[in-house]
C-alpha cells in the first residue's frame, strides 16, 4: 500500500504542473483575469495580491482530500492531498520566493534550470494584458529556454 501511496503522491504532484498551466492559461488569463491582473502590474501597492486567492483555492482542495476524502475511508485521500500540498509549497518557493523575490532568498541561483525558469517567467510577464500570453507553466518551461543555457 505504501508503494501505491507514493505513486499516487508523485502522479498528483506531476499532474499539478498541468493543472497550474491549464488554470493559468484558461482561467487566470481568461474569465478570472480580474483576480490575476494585479500580478502582472509593475507597481504593487500591497504584499497581498488578489492573485493569491488561487493559492488559497488549491490549499482548500488539498485540505478536502486530507480531511473529507480520508475520513470517508478512501486510502488515496492522504497521498492526493499531500501531492497537491507539496506542489503548492514548491510553487510558493519557486514562483513567489525564487522568481518574484517576495522574500530576498535564492538571489544568486546560477544554474541552467534556474535561469530557464526565470527567463520563461520574464517572457510571460512582458505581456501586461491577458491576451498574447506565453509560458504558462511553472516547473517545466518551454525547451527553447533550456537550450539557451545548456
Amino acid at each position: 500500500m505504501i508503494v501505491y501511496s507514493i505513486l499516487v503522491f508523485l502522479v498528483t504532484f506531476c499532474f499539478m504542473e498541468f493543472m497550474a498551466w491549464f488554470t493559468h492559461k484558461y482561467v487566470m488569463h481568461g474569465f478570472l483575469w480580474s483576480l490575476h491582473k494585479d500580478h502582472h502590474l509593475k507597481d504593487h501597492k500591497s504584499w497581498w495580491e488578489r492573485n493569491d486567492l488561487f493559492f488559497i483555492f488549491y490549499a482548500a482542495v488539498s485540505m478536502f482530500f486530507f480531511i473529507y476524502v480520508d475520513s470517508q475511508g478512501y486510502w488515496f485521500g492522504i497521498p492526493i492531498g499531500a501531492g497537491i500540498a507539496a506542489y503548492g509549497a514548491t510553487y510558493f518557493l519557486v514562483h513567489d520566493i525564487f522568481i518574484h523575490q517576495r522574500f530576498k532568498l535564492f538571489r544568486k541561483a546560477d544554474n541552467w534550470y534556474a535561469k530557464a525558469i526565470r527567463r520563461a517567467h520574464k517572457i510571460h510577464h512582458k505581456h501586461i494584458g491577458k491576451e498574447d500570453g506565453e509560458c504558462f507553466g511553472m516547473l517545466v518551461p518551454p525547451m527553447r529556454f533550456f537550450k539557451k543555457y545548456k
